[in-house]
C-alpha cells in the first residue's frame, strides 16, 4: 500500500487546510489566552461609551435645585445631591468624559515627545549626555509638585491641565525608550545598515522604531493611569481643572467638607476613579505579558 508521509494513504491528494478564522474567533481565542486583556479593554471601553453618552445618561451636571440639597442616594437621585442641589449621578458621568481625555491625552502626548527624544537620544551619543542630563533633573522633582507650579504659572484650564500632567511623564517615557534603543543599536542588522550608507533618519524609523512599540505601548497605560489620577489629585487640591467643569476630583473636592453627612458625594466618583485606573493597569498587564516573547512563549 502506498501511502504518504503522514501514513493516511491518501498518496498524490492535497491536505485539506484548515478553513481560515474569523476575527469574531481569533478575538475569543486571544481573550481566552490573555484574560486580564479582554478584562481591562472591556472595563475601559463601557468607561468610554458612557463617556460618549453622557448626555443621553444624565441630565445636566450644572443645574441647581438648592431644596433637593444633600439628599441620600434614592430613585429619583441615584447617587444623591451635594450642597447646591446638583445631581452627584450626572456629575459623575460627565467627570468620566474629563477624567479618560486627561489620561488619553496625556498619554497620547507624553509617549510621542519621549519616543522622539529617547529615539535621538539612545542613537546619537551627544545628544544622549546633553538630554539625559535634563531628563535626571525633571525626573529629581516630583511630578505633583512641578505639575502645581505649572498650573501657577499658566493658570487652571483643562489644556494647561493635560501639559502640566504630560511634562513630568516624558523623561519616563524617554528613560524606556532610550534603554531599548542602546540594545538594538548594538544589533548585527543595525551595523549593516550604518556599513551600506543607511541614512539616520531611515536607520531609527525603519530597523530601531519597531522595536519599541511594543513596550511604548505597555507605558502608555502605565502613563494614562497616572494622568487620571493626578488628574484627580490636583483638582482636589483645588490647582486642576476649574471648579464648573465636572470631573472627578471636583466632585470629591466639593464633597470632602460634608463627608460626614453626605458620603455619597465622594463615594460615587471615587468608585469610578478606582474602576478607571484599575482596568488600565490590568490592561497594561495583560499587554505586557502578551507582547514581551519571552512571557508569551511560556504561557
Amino acid at each position: 500500500m502506498i501511502t504518504d508521509g503522514d501514513g493516511t494513504g491518501n498518496a498524490g491528494v492535497p491536505a485539506r487546510q484548515a478553513p481560515a478564522k474569523g476575527l469574531a474567533a481569533r478575538v475569543i481565542e486571544y481573550s481566552g489566552r490573555h484574560p486580564t486583556v479582554a478584562i481591562g479593554g472591556a472595563v475601559l471601553l463601557w468607561l468610554t461609551l458612557i463617556a460618549f453618552c453622557a448626555p443621553l445618561l444624565a441630565d445636566d451636571p450644572m443645574r441647581l435645585t438648592p431644596i433637593q440639597r444633600l439628599k441620600p442616594p434614592s430613585e429619583e437621585f441615584w447617587f444623591g445631591t451635594d450642597f447646591l442641589g446638583r445631581d452627584v449621578y450626572a456629575r459623575t458621568i460627565y467627570g468620566t468624559r474629563i477624567s479618560l481625555m486627561v489620561g488619553g491625552a496625556v498619554a497620547l502626548i507624553s509617549t510621542a515627545i519621549g519616543l522622539a527624544i529617547g529615539l535621538f537620544a539612545g542613537y546619537v551619543r551627544w545628544v544622549d549626555a546633553v538630554v539625559m542630563r535634563i531628563m535626571d533633573g525633571l525626573m529629581a522633582i516630583p511630578g505633583i509638585l512641578l505639575a502645581i507650579a505649572l498650573i501657577a504659572l499658566a493658570g487652571a484650564s483643562l489644556t494647561n491641565v493635560i501639559i502640566a500632567i504630560a511634562v513630568p511623564e516624558i523623561p519616563r517615557v524617554v528613560r524606556l525608550v532610550r534603554s531599548v534603543v542602546l540594545t538594538i543599536r548594538e544589533q548585527p542588522y543595525v551595523e549593516a545598515a550604518v556599513a551600506v550608507g543607511s541614512p539616520l533618519p531611515k536607520i531609527l524609523f525603519k530597523h530601531i522604531l519597531p522595536n519599541t512599540v511594543a513596550p511604548l505601548i505597555v507605558q502608555a497605560t502605565y502613563v494614562c493611569a497616572s494622568a487620571v489620577v493626578v488628574e484627580a489629585i490636583l483638582s482636589f487640591l483645588g490647582a486642576g481643572t476649574p471648579p464648573e467643569i465636572p470631573s472627578w476630583g471636583n466632585v470629591m473636592a466639593e464633597g470632602r467638607v460634608y463627608f460626614q453627612i453626605a458620603p455619597w458625594i465622594i463615594f460615587f466618583p471615587g468608585m469610578l476613579l478606582a474602576i478607571a485606573v484599575l482596568a488600565v493597569n490590568v490592561l497594561g498587564d495583560g499587554l505586557r505579558d502578551s507582547l514581551d516573547p519571552r512571557i508569551a512563549r511560556r504561557m
